[in-house]
């Protein structure tokens, strides 16, 4: 692991991840729960026996919405001590901390889903590749493969791009369709994220203003004489991506 990661992910949690939720971390821990079963739990298997990996996993929050919709056969590794560490602490005993090569190696064939959340950006572009090579031959056949991670084409994208300086690469639709497609993954969805914000009246008033910014950046690129078909314009896109092999 190189220096500067060593010194950010040792307190990835105090420093970052959590940085305003120091006091409340299981305020923090809901509320990623919340969203993630929103979002990404609609993508996993009906078969609740599915073996499934989280990468990257962090506190837990994602494999604490997959037990409470009955999956019973999941993993989660992450190089932090520090959010393995809450991560057991609230329960979620199936997160290990350690090297994600190393915990895949001699796995092969062995996951029908290895998710990642908010995770493959921070590796270099030699190091995903290889990562997703790793992912690839560690699924089983048809198994999928499904990640969160920022979306360089919306607004202020820097904001999410930019704002951990422990990412390394960054994707919109067309490069992450590049990317799956390079890697062998033939059939694959790279999809808006979930947005909501809490509150009836705030949430009504979000749906309104997302409309009208929507409708402004497609003039804006018809203008720029491009098109918008194969744009995403929400902060994060959710890559699927089948084992075909």
């Amino acid at each position: 692991m190189t220096e500067y990661r060593k010194k950010l992910y040792t307190n990835y949690f105090t420093n970052q991840a959590g940085r305003g939720f120091v006091k409340d971390q299981k305020k923090k821990f809901d509320e990623e729960e919340y969203y993630f079963t929103k979002e990404i739990l609609k993508f996993m298997p009906e078969n609740r026996s599915a073996k499934i990996l989280d990468i990257g996993c962090g506190t837990g929050s994602f494999l604490s919405a997959c037990k409470n919709y009955g999956y019973n056969n999941i993993e989660g590794i992450d190089v932090s001590e520090e959010m393995v560490k809450i991560a057991n602490e609230f329960g979620i005993s199936e997160a290990k901390c350690g090297d994600l090569n190393e915990f895949l190696a001699g796995k092969n064939g062995c996951y029908d889903v290895i998710t990642g959340m908010d995770i493959i950006e921070h590796f270099t572009k030699d190091e995903l590749m290889n990562l997703l090579e790793t992912i690839k031959r560690s699924l089983k056949p048809y198994g999928i493969a499904v990640f969160r991670t920022p979306n360089v084409d919306a607004a202020f994208g820097t904001l999410y791009a930019n704002g951990d300086f422990t990412h390394e690469n960054y994707l919109n639709k067309n490069s992450a369709t590049q990317l799956m497609l390079a890697m062998g993954f033939k059939d694959l969805e790279v999809l808006p994220s979930y947005i909501e914000v809490k509150g009836f009246l705030k949430e009504l008033l979000r749906k309104y203003l997302w409309s009208f910014y929507v409708k402004r950046y497609k003039m804006e690129l018809f203008a720029s004489g491009r098109s918008s078909s194969n744009i995403l314009f929400t902060p994060n896109m959710i890559i699927i991506a089948k084992n075909n092999s």
